[in-house]
C-alpha cells in the first residue's frame, strides 16, 4: 500500500464534476483507490461515496492505493487534486 496526504485546492472542493473525472480515472486501475476525510475511509470508484463525503477546499485528506498499479493510480490521483482538477 502507498499513501498520500494533499490539500483540496480548487474552490467548489469535491463536487460532482471533477469527483466523476476523479473516479473515471481511478476506474482504470486495478488497486484499490481509498480516500480518507475526517476520520472516515471512502472507496475512491465510489461516485456517491466521494461526493457524500462533502470534501471541501482546504481539507486535507489522505489518499491510499493497493494493489499492481499502486504507485501509478496515487501519482495520477495526487495531480488530480493538487492541479484542482483544472478548476480555480
Amino acid at each position: 500500500m502507498v499513501s498520500k496526504k494533499v490539500k483540496v485546492v480548487n474552490s467548489q472542493g469535491f463536487h460532482m464534476r471533477p469527483v466523476t473525472a476523479f473516479v473515471g480515472a481511478m476506474g482504470k486501475y486495478g488497486s484499490d483507490v481509498k480516500i480518507v476525510s475526517k476520520g472516515n475511509e471512502i472507496n475512491g470508484k465510489s461516485l456517491m461515496g466521494i461526493v457524500a463525503a462533502c470534501i471541501k477546499c482546504g481539507e486535507e485528506i489522505e489518499v491510499q492505493c493497493s494493489g499492481d498499479d499502486e504507485e501509478a493510480a496515487l501519482q495520477e490521483a495526487v495531480g488530480m487534486i493538487e492541479s484542482g482538477f483544472g478548476e480555480e
